[in-house]
């Protein structure tokens, strides 16, 4: 079988392809594999600082493909239950991979496409892409975490109008709207999107890593939890050799080199 995925090195940064641009990259038990070896490989390497997920063919992932979803009416809705649950796995890996992971989303993210790409730590978009939760045309609806991923970025009526009428947003629509992070031109989006990753690997790696844990925890937390889980990455990242270099060169007014 062909694999669906491609990893690429090029500095501190791991570029995942989804490769499976005849069908606009929809999702693939090979490319659940490939992501989760991707995201396993980027954990324990201390030379990449930033994972980079994107697709070939210039579209970023249609999401499931309905050919398979299909055959799963056969199944029983536990075994549906289970296939489904892949999905939430690499929800669960993007989430808690400790390096930034970056979406470079270019053509469109749609369905679970739009979820992988929500649940990305930063979003770089084309000009013309298009963020879509097309599900309910299908009478199905959103999973991979795409509800509460959009909820957390704009209001409820408009995720509402996103997953119960299937109206697509533009780039600079969920730009606007704080759902993606940077827009720019269709030509340039996996080179924005690793020069943002080469810019992270300049930084504090552990640093860095505290602070997505925080994010993620923010989500969730209380405001006397999350003041609690600030204190204590605070007062670990005061005792370590990074807050050391930085400190250092913050008063000696130069650049801090951490790695």
């Amino acid at each position: 079988m062909t694999e669906k995925y491609r990893h690429d090195v090029t500095g501190a940064c791991l570029t995942i392809w989804n490769c499976n641009a005849a069908m606009r990259n929809a999702l693939s038990q090979s490319y659940y594999d490939g992501l989760m070896r991707g995201l396993e490989r980027a954990a324990r390497d201390p030379e990449i600082a930033a994972v980079v997920l994107a697709g070939e063919g210039g579209f970023f992932c249609s999401g499931g493909d309905l050919n398979t979803l299909r055959l799963r009416r056969e199944m029983s809705e536990a075994e549906r239950q289970a296939q489904i649950e892949k999905l939430s796995d690499i929800i669960r890996a993007i989430k808690a991979c400790p390096k930034p992971v970056i979406a470079a989303v270019e053509g469109g993210a749609a369905g679970a496409g739009l979820s992988i790409a929500m649940a990305c730590d930063i979003v770089v978009a084309a000009e013309s892409a298009r963020f879509t939760l097309a599900y309910v045309r299908a009478g199905l609806v959103p999973d991979g975490g795409a509800t509460y991923s959009l909820m957390q970025a704009m209001p409820r009526a408009t995720v509402a109008r996103m997953a119960m009428m299937a109206e697509p947003l533009s780039a600079d629509r969920m730009y606007t709207l704080g759902a993606v992070t940077e827009v720019v031109p269709d030509s340039r989006v996996v080179e924005a999107a690793q020069d943002m990753a080469g810019q992270l690997g300049k930084g504090p790696e552990q640093a860095i890593a505290a602070i997505k844990d925080l994010l993620n925890s923010a989500e969730s937390a209380t405001l006397a939890q999350q003041l609690d889980a600030e204190r204590d990455a605070m007062a670990k990242a005061l005792g370590g050799d990074e807050a050391q270099i930085g400190i250092k060169a913050f008063l000696n007014k130069e650049t801090p080199v951490f790695r």
